[in-house]
């Protein structure tokens, strides 16, 4: 965000991500740093309340309730950042966007809640003039620097992980600690700092408890028309991932028999643009890139933190997933805690489904490889075993070069086309892609 405001004068940055995730927060202090004067205005509070530019139509509207919004002397593009906060509660200020750019008196930047669903609803979208920048909760390692881990430690770690290399056994334990903490606490930012405060894992879950109401109010708010099932979908989500296929049984959301996918593509559209829930469609035959053979028939959903999912899995038993405990599967959690990950780090996510040759956990693509990289994630002692993923790799009609298999295990090591690491490191599987520059060579000259 820093280097957008710095380097990009000529777009507005939209920052989209599900609410109680520090969108807010972290533009405030970006903002009040960069810039003389920081303007903002919630647009929420503002249609709940006062309704001040619920009628604002032209650029020379919203500067005039600007500049009786803020009683101090404006100055202009160089200085003054205005931050249009839940802008998804105004589809007409999307709108206006374009022509707030193109005019250029201020920056503006704009964040919301529901970004993905307003956009789809605009009548003209301000292509050319926005970027949209996806904000998630923190990921592992940001967690690892919020509880005082120090960047040089990591970037050791991540050293470690680059050379294919074991860590002592003394770190490993020091790290998968921290990993079952994160498992417990999450990366939502008020559950953090108040784990922060005195490590009270009762006040954590009120937390969690408190945005996990928050998040089925907002699904049952926005859309009138399908607010039920998408409030029942979401209810849904950790129940389906407790069963053996973990995917969504549409049968089971409205008791109807012969429901498909189709029949609510809407409502999770809607649960996947809002940010709350983490989509990860089916593919039975994987070819690179895999979009192009993305068929959405059989979908699995996360939530969008694990915290949220360990309170409702376990609540204050923090014992299921400190303690080895036999009777307790932490697959789910596994499997939620690097879906979050992923999403992060850009990846589209998709998994394998094949009736004859079972299921594979994640695949994404692979661009440097041009291949599909397959993942597997594993919580108990068996995790050598792993028959669907090794016919999946062992066809050649894939052209599958490698796969990774993540367990509790210290020991990294590689067999048959299979690497074995530690499940933090799955904080290290990196989009290069997503971020980063790619310089083309020079043509020649004609």
């Amino acid at each position: 965000m820093t280097s957008f405001l710095r380097e990009e004068p000529n777009k507005i940055l939209l920052v989209n991500g599900a609410r109680q995730i520090g969108k807010s927060y972290l533009i405030r202090y970006v903002g009040k740093k960069l810039f003389s004067h920081f303007v903002e205005i919630n647009l929420k509070e503002d249609i709940e309340g006062d309704r001040v530019f619920a009628d604002v139509r032209t650029p020379d509207d919203l500067y005039m309730r600007l500049s009786n919004f803020y009683s101090e002397a404006l100055g202009d593009k160089s200085d003054t950042l205005i931050f249009l906060d839940e802008i998804q509660n105004y589809p007409h200020l999307m709108t206006m966007l374009k022509f707030l750019n193109q005019e250029s008196r201020y920056r503006f930047i704009a964040s919301g809640s529901q970004l993905g669903v307003a956009l789809s609803e605009t009548p003209s979208v301000p292509l050319g003039s926005v970027t949209i920048a996806q904000m998630y909760p923190l990921d592992f390692e940001e967690f690892l620097w919020a509880t005082g881990v120090g960047k040089e430690w990591i970037e050791n770690i991540r050293q470690c992980y680059l050379d294919k290399r074991s860590l002592d056994n003394s770190t490993h334990n020091i790290l998968l600690k921290r990993f079952q903490y994160y498992l417990l606490v999450g990366g939502l930012p008020e559950a953090v700092n108040n784990y922060l405060v005195d490590r009270n894992m009762v006040r954590v879950r009120q937390t969690h408890r408190d945005i996990h109401d928050l998040y089925r109010i907002d699904a049952s708010q926005y859309d009138k028309e399908h607010k039920l099932i998408i409030r029942k979908i979401y209810d849904l989500i950790p129940s389906n991932l407790e069963n053996k296929k973990k995917r969504m049984v549409y049968k089971n959301i409205e008791g109807k028999t012969g429901k498909t996918f189709s029949d609510y593509a809407d409502e999770f559209e809607y649960l996947t643009n809002s940010g709350v829930a983490l989509e990860v469609s089916a593919i039975s035959n994987p070819r690179f890139p895999l979009a192009e053979s993305d068929k959405k028939k059989l979908v699995k959903l996360y939530l969008n933190d694990v915290g949220l999912l360990t309170h409702l899995l376990y609540d204050l038993n923090v014992n299921a997933v400190l303690q080895d405990i036999k009777s307790i599967n932490l697959g789910t959690v596994y499997e939620s805690v690097v879906a979050q990950e992923l999403v992060a780090h850009g990846f589209k996510l998709h998994y394998y489904d094949n009736k004859k040759k079972g299921e594979v956990d994640f695949l994404i693509d692979d661009y440097a490889g041009l291949t599909v990289l397959p993942l597997e994630v594993k919580s108990g002692k068996d995790y050598t075993e792993h028959s669907a993923l090794t016919k999946f790799i062992e066809n050649p009609e894939y052209g599958i070069s490698q796969a990774i298999v993540f367990s509790n295990e210290r020991e990294i090591f590689t067999k048959k086309g299979v690497t074995y690491l530690p499940i933090y490191y799955c904080m290290f599987i990196q989009n290069e892609h997503f971020n980063g520059s790619i310089i083309l060579p020079e043509l020649e000259p004609v």
